[in-house]
């Protein structure tokens, strides 16, 4: 099981779809996620109806971030993303969203440290990586004080509010 004594990583559920499309309609979330265009419920729906597939057809894992209430009881507070799996060269990027109600109660945390034991553990993953632009302070120092380190940077990379950004390359090696 993804989970520890506080958090639980699970798959997408069709009860998570009014979730799901709040989160991934929220224009302020769009320039993390590089979201161009609104997701309809029924494109949602789908992926949730797929998302039995394995991660070896789909490239991909969606998991929805639980935080234990009390014994039986838990809150979705945020997604977790694989993305770009790549069994053969054993890597693979990965994305965190935390609800902005619910940030900064080191939920992220734990939840990186559960999906990077399944990534190398399970998964037999040789490296995470993910890109972060310069100004998500917050997402850098997540993944920068869980052992990620920056090793590249990509100038000019996004073009945000009349603007362009740099975009940090960090990368997880396993040992």
């Amino acid at each position: 099981m993804l989970e520890n004594k506080n958090i639980k990583l699970r798959a997408v559920e069709l009860s998570d779809i009014n979730l799901l499309y709040k989160w991934e309609n929220d224009t302020e979330l769009w320039n993390v996620s590089n979201t161009l265009t609104p997701f309809s419920k029924y494109i949602l729906q789908k992926y949730v109806e797929n998302s039995h597939l394995d991660i070896y057809q789909t490239k991909e894992l969606k998991l929805m971030i639980d935080i234990k209430i009390s014994e039986n009881n838990f809150k979705t507070v945020g997604i977790l993303d694989i993305f770009d799996f790549d069994p053969f060269n054993k890597r693979a990027g990965i994305g965190i969203m935390i609800h902005k109600n619910e940030r900064d109660k080191k939920y992220a945390t734990e939840a990186l440290k559960i999906v990077v034991n399944y990534a190398f553990n399970y998964l037999k993953l040789h490296q995470l990586y993910c890109n972060i632009s310069e100004n998500n302070e917050h997402s850098l120092r997540l993944f920068k004080n869980n052992n990620f380190e920056i090793t590249g940077e990509k100038k000019d990379w996004k073009f945000t509010k009349n603007k362009y950004e740099k975009i940090y390359f960090l990368q997880l090696i396993s040992c």
